[in-house]
């Protein structure tokens, strides 16, 4: 009876971290919402609104050869980046490079937690702060959200040196702002939702909250401001990534 407490339950909408987040809310919810803004949610969302499918993919190494036997082209890592092979997990790259019908992008965290979550058979709706309201409108009209089909939101976070969770400022805001746009499903809000919800209530500045949060910080000190600048746009984009048998395409 204790471990059904960490599900959440009696709730519409629902809140967790990380890959242990996402296997517990899975078991229960009807439908994963995976937020992990810098970057892969914002890239999935880029490259399925150029129209690409997108295969998520945890492991870097082996990725080349799951694109080959998928027949597709695999992403690289953003200083990988050539005139040749210009597809990386840079949504500022990603937004320049030919279109491509099939793209594998690894990740260790929102990558890997979607492909986990897929084996599942659950939907998977990846989001960010770009289509944070059009995910939560497509959800409320698909009839989730209630006590019988409840909606499990998970913020990815990032990881420490040792591969613990770091939870991050930019996802809680990513996840908080899908959350927003579900407040008034008719199963309400977990504890843990309206906890998160409360970050973004507080936060009068999101896109600068952003760029000053460790990870923002991290990739603008490397050279990718870029690529902060276009996950902070919010609600700039009506496209839904929709995992459907391993692969994301617009719901």
């Amino acid at each position: 009876m204790t471990a059904a407490v960490y599900a959440q339950p009696g709730s519409g909408a629902r809140f967790d971290w990380g890959f242990a987040g996402a296997a517990e809310l899975g078991r229960v919810c009807a439908v994963l919402v995976v937020v992990d803004v810098l970057s892969f949610t914002t890239t999935v969302e880029v490259a399925v609104g150029r129209g690409m499918r997108v295969h998520p993919f945890p492991w870097n190494e082996q990725a080349a050869d799951y694109a080959r036997r998928v027949g597709a082209v695999a992403a690289i890592g953003r200083r990988q980046v050539t005139p040749e092979h210009p597809w990386s997990l840079s949504p500022a790259a990603l937004s320049r490079a030919p279109v491509v019908p099939d793209l594998v992008l690894p990740s260790p965290n929102g990558s890997a937690i979607s492909a986990a979550a897929s084996a599942t058979g659950l939907p998977v709706v990846a989001a960010n702060l770009r289509n944070s309201r059009a995910v939560g409108r497509w959800l409320i009209r698909h009839g989730y959200g209630s006590n019988d089909a409840p909606i499990g939101v998970v913020a990815a976070g990032e990881r420490w040196p040792d591969g613990s969770l770091r939870p991050s400022v930019e996802d809680q805001l990513g996840a908080a702002s899908v959350l927003d746009a579900l407040s008034g499903v008719p199963g309400g809000l977990s504890v843990e939702a309206a906890m998160a919800l409360a970050a973004l209530a507080s936060t009068p500045d999101v896109p600068a909250a952003i760029r000053g949060c460790v990870s923002g910080r991290e990739l603008i000190e490397n050279g990718f401001a870029e690529d902060v600048e276009i996950a902070v746009r919010v609600a700039a984009s009506e496209v839904v990534p929709l995992l459907r048998q391993g692969v994301f395409s617009a719901a």
